[in-house]
C-alpha cells in the first residue's frame, strides 16, 4: 500500500497544506519497499489531494487538516489519518507494527502562510488574507 505523509525535515508536518514536502512510502508484506520525497506542488483548493491521488496513495498521514481537505481526500477514496507526529521512521515502524492511530487535528487553520501557500498567487488574492 502507498502512504503519503506531510513532512518537514524528516518529521511529520502539523499541517498537510503547509508541508514543504510529502514523503511517499510503499509498504508491502510489512516491509518498506519504496520511499520518495516530493516537493509541495502548491496549495490551491483541492490541488494537494489531487496530487496525492495521482501518485497512487491510499492513505494521507498528517498532523492535521481542515474539513474541506478531508472531504477532497475522501472523494478520491483516500483514508486520512490526523494527529500524527514524530519522525518518518517512527511512522513507518508504527504502520508496519499496525499501531499507527489517528487522533484530533493538531493544526491551527489560518495559522500563517506556509510553503504551499507561498507558491500560489492569483489576482483574487490581492488584498485578501488566505484562511483555511
Amino acid at each position: 500500500m502507498i502512504y503519503a505523509i506531510s513532512t518537514d525535515a524528516g518529521q511529520v508536518c502539523p499541517h498537510f497544506g503547509r508541508a514543504p514536502e510529502f514523503t511517499i512510502i510503499t509498504i508491502e508484506d510489512n516491509k518498506l519497499i519504496d520511499k520518495k520525497i516530493y516537493q509541495n506542488p502548491g496549495h490551491q483548493v483541492g490541488s494537494i489531494p489531487k496530487f496525492i491521488n495521482e501518485i497512487g496513495a491510499k492513505c494521507m498521514i498528517t498532523g492535521g487538516m481542515g474539513h474541506r481537505a478531508i472531504q477532497f481526500f475522501h472523494d478520491y477514496g483516500i483514508e486520512v489519518i490526523m494527529g500524527a507526529s514524530g519522525s518518518i521512521e517512527e511512522i513507518i515502524q508504527k504502520i508496519i507494527a499496525g499501531t499507527l492511530e489517528g487522533g484530533e487535528s493538531i493544526c491551527t487553520p489560518g495559522g500563517g502562510k506556509g510553503y504551499g501557500v507561498d507558491k500560489i498567487h492569483t489576482e483574487a488574492d490581492e488584498g485578501h488574507h488566505h484562511v483555511h
